[in-house]
């Protein structure tokens, strides 16, 4: 068996054991193998990502060729199974004897692999005498019909299937402020011939990276850049930090927005981390902006009046890049599909509009918040915005909707924009909703 298959096996495995992510397994996968050639990297990729964003369709499909309409497999066949049923299906280069033999010769129980034998063997003849399915068909088909119809009523039916169908994502790399971008990515270019470097198409400090393998083991990794996805690095620039300024990253996690911020207020400025984890503040201060970090504080943003130290109250402005979701990161994490309900969904939104309230109050008169979630669903987005606005916070303070002012982002935010989407199939960033607010008092 290829050691593509191997690592996307085991991947799959965890996936499905422990809700794990697919993204990080790979990462740690392919971080301790250091010979694994960026073929297979790209291979184990395609293969994982494939069997995740059509799982049910294929199995709707594999179950139909059974004696009794079940497949029951420990997750280590089903994964050679279903990596094998999405090549038959989907993948060109691969022929469809090899496919199989590949499976079959990757599975101990030889009863176990004559079953995935009889089952492989059948869907081939089944493609070979009617052709292959539309990939984007049964990706479609695999989403939840909740979240199917969540997605239509947010974007429209349109919109709707593009997003779901859209290429998973290339790896984005984000450059210091001071870093020059077009030199960066001849340095890369020279480093990694065989990899592919480009300018991102929305964030002025994107480098995408396709075919590299570990990027962290390319040069100015930790220093220049840091691994960070397109669309993440426009929600730290839409705050609109500038020199001078106190930010709060209301949210931070690990600090990767956050090495946005520090960046953008400078030495003259002050950037402030809060977290509901200390581990996740323990990780941002390891991490490339961890010594600019002023203060971090561990916050539960749900309670009020809490009586643990909390951050100031009078910062210029605090990014709140709030839980929710994930459904905007579909493309690049597919399992959420299977993981997700339209309960979660509601729950979520609740929260999110507490924790902007309570942010909120540590922003100075006039200062500015900006929400964000890694969702395009309306309930997360315009739901959101639409019970914030105009309510009291407390102290006499209110938000109000205000243009986005980030002058790093002046051809994506038209004058006068006070909430957006990003979306894959048309920024090629993951999906996001972003909104922009004043903080009033009366």
């Amino acid at each position: 068996m290829s050691s593509a298959r191997t690592v996307a096996e085991r991947v799959l495995t965890r996936v499905w054991i422990s809700d794990a992510f697919a993204a990080a397994v790979l990462a740690a996968e392919i971080s301790r193998m250091a010979d694994f050639d960026p073929r297979d990297t790209a291979l184990a990729t395609e293969l994982i990502y494939g069997v995740l964003r059509t799982q049910r369709a294929l199995e709707t499909r594999l179950r139909s060729m059974t004696n009794t309409g079940r497949i029951d497999l420990a997750p280590a066949p089903r994964a050679q199974l279903l990596m094998a049923a999405y090549s038959i299906l989907f993948l060109d280069r691969i022929p469809a004897f090899a496919a199989v033999n590949e499976a079959v010769a990757a599975i101990d129980d030889k009863r176990v692999a004559s079953f995935v034998n009889a089952i492989l063997r059948q869907l081939a003849s089944h493609v070979e005498s009617r052709g292959r399915p539309s990939l984007s068909g049964a990706i479609a088909e695999s989403v939840p019909g909740w979240l199917r119809g969540a997605l239509r009523k947010s974007l429209g039916r349109r919109d709707a299937e593009a997003f779901l169908t859209a290429e998973p994502p290339p790896i984005g790399l984000s450059l210091r402020m001071s870093e020059d971008r077009a030199a960066w990515i001849s340095e890369l270019r020279k480093a990694c011939p065989n990899a592919t470097f480009e300018e991102g198409k929305v964030s002025p400090r994107a480098i995408l990276v396709w075919g590299a393998g570990d990027v962290r083991r390319l040069p100015g990794a930790g220093k220049a850049w840091i691994v960070q996805e397109e669309g993440a690095q426009v929600v730290a620039l839409a705050l609109g930090a500038r020199s001078g300024e106190r930010v709060l990253d209301a949210c931070a996690g690990r600090g990767n927005k956050t090495w946005i911020l520090t960046d953008a207020v400078g030495q003259t400025g002050a950037v402030d981390a809060a977290d509901l984890y200390a581990s996740k503040l323990e990780r941002l201060r390891e991490a490339p902006c961890g010594d600019a970090v002023r203060q971090t504080f561990v916050v539960d943003w749900s309670i009020e009046n809490q009586t643990k130290a909390m951050p100031p109250r009078d910062y210029d402005r605090v990014l709140v890049d709030a839980p929710c979701s994930g459904t905007g990161t579909l493309r690049r994490r597919p399992e959420i599909a299977l993981h997700r309900s339209a309960d979660d969904v509601t729950r979520l939104s609740e929260l999110q509009v507490t924790l902007v309230r309570h942010a909120a109050l540590h922003v100075k008169p006039g200062g500015k918040l900006v929400y964000a979630v890694c969702s395009v669903l309306r309930e997360e987005a315009e739901g959101v915005v639409e019970k914030l606005v105009g309510q009291p916070l407390g102290h006499g303070m209110t938000l109000s909707p205000n243009p986005f002012d980030s002058e790093s982002l002046p051809v994506l935010v038209p004058e006068g924009v006070t909430a957006m989407r990003l979306l894959p199939h048309v920024h090629g960033t993951d999906g996001y909703f972003l909104a922009s607010f004043e903080v009033k008092q009366s």
